[in-house]
């Protein structure tokens, strides 16, 4: 069995609907009690261990840093603490904003990483705790995540498109939209080999192609929901935001794909798929 740490994010809604898996979350996990974390995995006894759990209010954070360096950094360096004392394998979930954005080619997971923001920068802790850590474990970044669960931008675009019919979307920002159900997949993936094999593990990308804008992702959900709205591209700096976000954060996944087997996703087929959960297709 493999333990998901989390039960109502995106990535943990879509792991619990995959067989083999148990999702734990509050009451019975609360990741600003650190004890509770090695009462849940040492209860299991699972095979391996997939961390779905995080503070992932970008904007938020920047005044909640106490707490988001607790959920981000403190908690996950104690599970992975506790999955080393078991000998089991760890798949921790982190981030392309551990980047500034500032390349112009697809992120390497060896690239140095600079993060613009506290949650960035206390998902980069979490990062090296779990490296430094000692126990067996991958650390897989993702980008703009997306699905029928919960608040992501699909679904933010859909309402705001029928209450306004017009936006302004930022047009400077480029990555991979990426669905949770795909990412979900490749984790549970990811850990099946990991027990198969104790000398996998690091750092790897995975996450949705062709790398767009924002704006360039609005058009596709647009269009194919069937929803006529009027697009306006306007750059970050017009459309401020607490958090700074990276303006590049496309990620290269090819190591993702040759060490697990699995296929880096095309964000437009699963947005067909998220429109259909919704009810959204035209």
């Amino acid at each position: 069995m493999i333990l998901v740490l989390g039960s109502s994010g995106q990535v943990a809604s879509e792991l619990r609907c995959l067989t083999g898996v148990e999702a734990v979350g509050r009451p019975d996990l609360d990741f600003c009690d650190l004890g509770s974390i090695s009462k849940v995995i040492e209860g299991a006894q699972p095979s391996a261990v997939i961390n779905a759990a995080a503070y992932t209010s970008v904007d938020a954070a920047e005044g909640d840093a106490e707490v988001a360096q607790m959920i981000n950094s403190d908690a996950p360096a104690e599970v992975a603490r506790v999955c080393r004392s078991l000998d089991i394998p760890l798949v921790h979930i982190s981030t392309d904003y551990v980047f500034d954005g500032t390349k112009s080619r697809p992120y390497l997971p060896e690239d140095d990483c600079n993060p613009q923001s506290v949650y960035g920068a206390s998902k980069r802790a979490g990062e090296v705790a779990i490296a430094g850590s000692g126990c067996r474990h991958v650390i897989l970044r993702t980008s703009w995540v997306f699905s029928r669960h919960g608040s992501n931008f699909v679904k933010t675009m859909l309402r705001l498109g029928r209450e306004r019919g017009r936006l302004s979307v930022v047009s400077d920002q480029i990555g991979g939209p990426t669905s949770a159900a795909a990412i979900a997949k490749c984790c549970v993936a990811i850990a099946g080999r990991m027990t198969l094999d104790p000398e996998l593990g690091g750092t790897f990308h995975f996450s949705g192609a062709p790398s767009v804008s924002w704006l360039e992702f609005a058009r596709e959900i647009f269009s194919a929901s069937g929803v006529d709205v009027e697009l306006t591209p306007i750059a970050t700096d017009v459309y401020p935001t607490r958090a700074r976000r990276p303006s590049y954060s496309a990620l290269d996944c090819q190591s993702t794909c040759d060490t697990f087997a699995v296929s880096q996703p095309n964000w437009r087929d699963d947005l067909l798929g998220v429109l259909s959960d919704l009810g959204e297709v035209k």
